[in-house]
């Protein structure tokens, strides 16, 4: 039995037809929204670009290896197994999560490495080990991180700031964690070992966020990790994607894939549907855009129905880095590379300089190696490993051809990761893919390429980021990572349940309605 109760459904039948509901794009928070949609008795379409569901968290095949294309990280498990209460089933039934231990180890310049893990003697003794002076100040750090996880995830997460008194409200919670400062001046408050300070501060940069200016709220993400672990779904993310489109279409909703929306119909300044590539139109009674708000408004919404999210104030956001990925796969597997790694490069903060400020491709970068087939074998075939290495870079403002650059920066990185950490594996190749920023402007539909939206400053966080309910189209709405609250499998998930704040159930839609009309 799912979240709607039968005296709602006797409701709905005795109003009508249930109303329709469009969600545009089916990544987490769209396939997510969907599901609560039509818990909640919406009759929900769900549109994708694509030629398979997930977005960002798309799955490649290549010659037998498995590539998650997004999200490879796993937090707050309990958002997902709300969904599938709401659907009436068990999440543990059907999707296996594994906990990472070490969550991710951070590989500095000099070969020294920090195993950053949920276990607090473990990371004391990592942190000893490294700077013995800073143990009293990263037990500070701790405890205001955990302060900013209670009054910004757990508190203000999942709420949406449809007005300036919602602000208003969240005012005394913001100045509690002073949340003016930098995420990097925070943790350098408290720790000085310049290798602390990089392993404390670069979570900010799996959100679209610069240590150095993103706001210090975002230490939450530390507290996050160390209260729900970081887990690996087994089948990869995309194996939760599967799942979501299942609850979507037990519960009577559907998934059209290879359904370009090309534009948002508005009549009378609420949305009312909207029209593919080619011309059909689909009728609804509200829109959910799961794609990028900047290109949501830009592109899908005529300017006339646009005071707010204008084309110039679009264009003075400050947008998040975006992403290189090289996905890869190997004949023969190489067990000492733990599955998530960090490999920093010989500059953080110039380098950070270079892709958020000068938006500038430097020849020098850090990446992220992610092996899964560390704990799941069933990635890649047997005796294989499937990788990918990820650096962040600049958004397409840089002025990047990626056309012609991809390949040399390709061959770049797989130098770097022939030194530190896979010697030789070039002559074991056996399958390769790669992702530019191009692409996630050409394919994901993201505005200036960038990987996570506005970058989550202070000022482009919460209320002052794209609401959930458009502040320009009445029965549009807004989820993902680049609206409230922010980028991040948690963060999208939260955008989702954010909805159920501002969008009525089909049975108060319908009476509304019938008020409205009468």
């Amino acid at each position: 039995m799912n979240a709607y109760t039968t005296h709602e459904q006797r409701q709905l039948a005795l109003l009508g037809s249930a109303p329709h509901a469009l969600v545009i794009g089916s990544g987490f928070g769209g396939l997510a929204a969907a599901v609560r949609l039509q818990a909640r008795g919406w009759r929900v379409t769900v549109l994708e670009k694509l030629d398979a569901p997930g977005g960002r968290a798309y799955v490649h095949h290549q010659n037998g290896h498995v590539f998650d294309a997004g999200p490879t990280i796993i937090t707050v498990p309990g958002l997902f197994e709300e969904l599938w209460r709401l659907a009436g089933r068990r999440f543990d039934h059907e999707v296996t999560l594994k906990a990472m231990d070490p969550f991710y180890s951070i590989r500095f310049p000099d070969g020294d490495h920090f195993n950053y893990s949920g276990d607090p003697e473990r990371m004391l003794a990592e942190v000893t080990r490294i700077s013995p002076g800073d143990v009293a100040g990263y037990r500070r750090f701790m405890a205001e991180a955990d302060k900013c996880y209670r009054l910004g995830f757990e508190a203000l997460g999942a709420k949406a700031f449809d007005t300036v008194g919602d602000l208003l409200k969240a005012v005394p919670s913001i100045l509690r964690m002073r949340g003016w400062r930098s995420l990097h001046t925070m943790v350098a408050a408290h720790i000085k070992h310049p290798k602390l300070r990089i392993a404390m501060s670069l979570q900010s940069l799996l959100i679209g966020g610069n240590p150095f200016s993103v706001t210090s709220v975002y230490s939450l993400i530390n507290a996050l990790e160390r209260q729900w672990g970081v887990h690996w779904a087994m089948g990869g993310t995309g194996s939760l994607v599967k799942g979501l489109v299942s609850l979507l279409e037990g519960l009577g909703g559907s998934l059209r894939c290879n359904a370009t929306v090309e534009r948002i119909n508005v009549e009378g300044g609420r949305a009312t549907g909207v029209t593919l590539a080619g011309g059909e139109r689909i009728d609804a009674d509200i829109v959910v855009s799961n794609a990028d708000t900047a290109w949501t408004y830009r592109n899908l919404i005529a300017p006339e129905h646009r005071r707010h999210w204008t084309d110039q104030r679009v264009a003075k956001g400050r947008y998040s880095m975006s992403l290189f990925v090289w996905y890869f796969g190997t004949r023969k597997t190489y067990s000492d590379v733990p599955h998530h790694t960090m490999v920093l490069g010989p500059r953080y903060r110039e380098l950070l300089h270079d892709i958020f400020t000068k938006h500038k491709l430097a020849s020098d970068f850090s990446l992220y190696l992610h092996r899964p087939t560390a704990t799941d074998p069933g990635m890649a075939p047997p005796g294989c490993d499937t990788f990918y290495a990820l650096s962040p870079v600049p958004h397409l403002d840089s002025g990047t051809d990626w056309q012609h650059q991809a390949e040399p920066y390709r061959r770049a990185v797989a130098e770097v990761l022939d030194r530190t950490m896979l010697p030789g594996f070039e002559a074991e190749l056996s399958a390769s893919l790669v992702t530019t920023p191009q692409d996630f402007q050409d394919r994901l539909l993201s505005y200036k390429g960038a990987a996570f939206g506005l970058e989550p400053l202070l000022l482009q966080s919460a209320w002052f980021r794209p609401h959930n309910r458009s502040e320009d189209v009445a029965d549009l709405y807004m989820v993902g990572a680049s609206t409230h609250p922010g980028a991040g499998v948690p963060g999208v998930l939260m955008s989702a349940k954010a909805l159920d704040s501002v969008v009525p159930s089909a049975v108060e839609f319908l009476q509304s309605r019938d008020r409205a009309e009468a």
